[in-house]
Formats: C-alpha cells, sequence, structure tokens
C-alpha cells in the first residue's frame, strides 16, 4: 500500500491576550510587541489550543519582524521549508565518525560524499574531496570540513539543490554578512552599506579609529541619570591606554559596533570619581 504524504499548512489565530498567533505541526508562534516590531517567540509541542495560549508558553525567539504581514510571510517560509524537506533524502545514521568538534553522535548524509554531524557540543559538514573540489577557491576549506554556524553556507551556495529555499537564503545572508569579500569577488558587484556586517564593522572601524569607544559600560550609583563608561582609542581591547567618560542615560546607545564618545559633550573623569 502507497503512503501519501501530505503537506500540512500553517493555521493562524489569536491567544488569550489577542496576539497573532501561528501552528504547524508541532511548531507554535506567537507575534509578541517589541519596541522596534513584533517578537516571534516559538515553542513546541503546545497541547493548549491556540486560544488559551499565553506569552509564559513560549520560551524560544525566531527573531524580530515588523509588522502581522511579515510574521505570516515568516511562518509560510517554513511552512514551505518543510515541504521542501519531505522531497529531499537526507537519510540519518548513528555512526560515530570522528570529525573536528568530536565522535559524531549522528550523521545525515545530503548527497553523495556530503554529510552532516552533530556532536555532543557543535557540529558541521564534510566533503570529500571531489565534492571539495567543486567549492569555490575563496570559500573552499583544505580539510573539507565546514562548521555548523557559518561555514555551512559554503556547502549550502556550492550545492543549492540539496538545501530548502528557506535554507539557500539564509546561507546567502551568511555569505554576505560574514564573508562579504568572497561575495563580491565571486559575483563581480559591491556590497553597499547595511548589506554586510564584516564590511560595516570594517568601515566604523576606520571611521573611528582615533576616537574613544566605549568597551564597557554601567549606570552610575553617585549620580542618577548617567552612565559610567570605559572606553579606548577605537575601540580597541586589552592593554591599552582607557578613559573614562559619563555618558547621560538617554544619549547612551552602543549600536553596532560600540558607542563614540564626543570629548566637547561627554565629561572625562578620574577612575576615583566613578566610585565617588
Amino acid at each position: 500500500m502507497m503512503t501519501i504524504m501530505t503537506n500540512p499548512a500553517p493555521v493562524f489565530g489569536r491567544t488569550a491576550g489577542g496576539l497573532l498567533a501561528a501552528r504547524l505541526e508541532d511548531h507554535s508562534w506567537i507575534a509578541v510587541p517589541a519596541r522596534t516590531g513584533l517578537r516571534i517567540a516559538n515553542a513546541w509541542r503546545l497541547k493548549k489550543a491556540m486560544a488559551d495560549w499565553t506569552d509564559e508558553d513560549f520560551w524560544g525567539s525566531c527573531g524580530i519582524v515588523a509588522d502581522e504581514t511579515a510574521f505570516r510571510d515568516h511562518v509560510a517560509e517554513i511552512a514551505e521549508h518543510h515541504r521542501e524537506l519531505r522531497r529531499l533524502s537526507r537519510p540519518t545514521t548513528a555512526a560515530r565518525r570522528s570529525t573536528p568538534w568530536g565522535p559524531a553522535q549522528q550523521s545525515c548524509r545530503y548527497g553523495e560524499g556530503i554529510s552532516c554531524h552533530s556532536t555532543a557540543g557543535h557540529g558541521g559538514f564534510h566533503l570529500d574531496d571531489l565534492r571539495n573540489a567543486a567549492v569555490h577557491p575563496l570559500l573552499r576549506h583544505a580539510n573539507g570540513w565546514y562548521e555548523e554556524d557559518c561555514d555551512w553556507a559554503k556547502v549550502a551556495f556550492t550545492f543549492p539543490r540539496l538545501f530548502t529555499t528557506r535554507e539557500r537564503r539564509i546561507a546567502a545572508e551568511s555569505l554576505i554578512a560574514y564573508y562579504p569579500d568572497a561575495w563580491e569577488a565571486i559575483h563581480g558587484i559591491e556590497l553597499a552599506p547595511g548589506q554586510s556586517r564584516v564590511k560595516d564593522e570594517r568601515r566604523f572601524r576606520e571611521v573611528h579609529a582615533a576616537d574613544w569607544i566605549v568597551i564597557s559600560a554601567v549606570r552610575s550609583d553617585s549620580h542618577p541619570g548617567m552612565v559610567d563608561c570605559v572606553a579606548t582609542m577605537g575601540g580597541a581591547r586589552g592593554a591599552v591606554p582607557v578613559r573614562h567618560y559619563r555618558v547621560p542615560v538617554g544619549e547612551y546607545a552602543p549600536g553596532a559596533f560600540g558607542f563614540v564618545t564626543d570629548p566637547d559633550r561627554h565629561e572625562q573623569v578620574e577612575p576615583s570619581a566613578l566610585s565617588a
């Protein structure tokens, strides 16, 4: 008898508190208002009816989206991801192969010569010599191992047919963010500001190389409404000269790469004065 594989669609509704919610098989999400949009909170195998869900039922987070439309798009993308996974062959085994991160507890075969291994603490892909030779030289690892945090994207980029649309999108975003020089060289383009975290930080460090950038900060006990800051030139860490500043709480926003002090506006104080 032939088994027919179904592709369940996500179900949307509202929680007890009126939050937009969604369920797809064992996965559940709610859209929680946040300062910059909606935080997507997630949970696994909730037994309650959606109308009885509360914030306390959700323990994970999938990031921030702009609005409810973006929340629905996020869930729809995951649903399509699940449908595509059903069409891909990724058999798993419990073979305890040696990896750079320890013995594998589980291994998944993505294709001929391409396997993903999980260990107790980390994991990643291994490509045999033939498959590794197909990786672009700017992305290739000589030993054929690609860890799961960022380097997996190099495998997905090289063998897109073995990955879902969602995985390919995330892989491209990861390569742009963390390997911008390789991405630009391969595609013959120049990434714009805001597209790559690595390039943005590099630009930030160049522009502010001679500025005093905060490396640690704490609310002042002795001066309410102020932040006591420790800064170094260019934001360098280690055995370098440091300066101490007091910055109004309303102004202190570290941003992605650090808070740049303004000597004309922010008070420089002696270290002994921070506890005074």
